[in-house]
């Protein structure tokens, strides 16, 4: 797989995202916490070829592909709107460029597994930069001191209450077995792209407690954001027409942003599920995804 399908297949997500309605983040349909669409959309274009583009900046490891990400839209944005989806997409990248004679899942384990002491200095040199909110601080192994264990042992210790954290421990296995299948089946029902990652959307955010609520509000909060997503998919998903539960969504998001709750987590796992499904359309022989 090219630097150049890595480029666009990210893009791609990272847009498609911003065009589904994603009650309390931002969206074509409404900003919200004191950032733009545009501010995204700089974001992705930043990031996207140091992330991807190894033809240009050379091979590099997990952890200086993440920092140099971040640091490129740190450099354009000023402030904290990728860290989760770099985290996400950075594995992702670094196994189909790695290992290109492996499918991408065996790749992305792989990748996982090798992470190493250098890789976790990295990482959290990058989320010292970017500064996310909610972030506490822990007697062992926090990002303010040199790490001593690797970036999949750090994840380990964060899995239980970061769904990022969690991918990496689970080599993305929500994503492949619940994500991607619900995502394909809405494609193919609505045939409205946008609708169905809304229903991605909601899907991550009535799984679990959101990850950046839970940090920045607590539990409780988080928990009753969740269960509310819960009740929304379930309508949405009973619809033949998504577009007509809409109002309903936007009164939510509204509600959400006036209240300052941000379901940061729940869009950062929303991007990965576009890009690996795009990574998994056909590809023909000048590499270009069928889309």
């Amino acid at each position: 797989m090219s630097p150049n399908t890595l480029e666009k297949a990210y893009l791609t997500a990272c847009l498609a995202e911003l065009e589904a309605l994603k009650p309390g983040n931002v969206h074509i349909f409404a900003d919200g916490h004191g950032m733009q669409v545009q501010d995204f959309i700089k974001s992705a274009e930043a990031s996207a070829p140091v992330l991807c583009d190894d033809d240009q900046f050379g091979s590099r490891t997990l952890g200086q592909r993440i920092l140099a990400a971040l640091e490129a839209t740190y450099a354009q944005v000023g402030c904290n709107t990728n860290l989760g989806i770099i985290l996400l997409v950075a594995p992702v990248v670094q196994a189909a460029l790695q290992y290109p004679q492996l499918s991408l899942q065996t790749a992305l384990q792989q990748v996982l597994q090798e992470t190493t002491v250098a890789d976790a200095a990295h990482v959290y040199a990058g989320i010292r930069l970017v500064k996310p909110a909610g972030m506490g601080q822990r007697e062992e192994h926090d990002v303010s001191q040199s790490p001593q264990i690797t970036l999949l042992a750090a994840m380990q210790l964060a899995a239980r209450h970061d769904m990022v954290a969690c991918q990496y421990v689970e080599g993305y296995a929500q994503v492949w077995k619940q994500a991607l299948p619900l995502y394909a089946s809405c494609i193919e029902r609505w045939q409205r792209p946008a609708w169905a990652l809304t229903a991605v959307y909601l899907y991550w955010l009535s799984s679990v407690p959101d990850s950046h609520i839970a940090r920045k509000y607590g539990e409780a909060i988080a928990l009753n954001v969740q269960q509310t997503a819960a009740h929304h998919a379930q309508a949405l998903m009973a619809l033949d027409n998504p577009k007509n539960y809409m109002p309903v969504l936007l009164q939510w998001d509204q509600s959400l942003k006036q209240a300052g709750i941000n379901p940061g987590t729940s869009a950062d796992l929303t991007v990965i599920t576009a890009m690996l499904s795009i990574l998994s359309q056909p590809v023909n022989r000048a590499g270009i995804l069928f889309l």
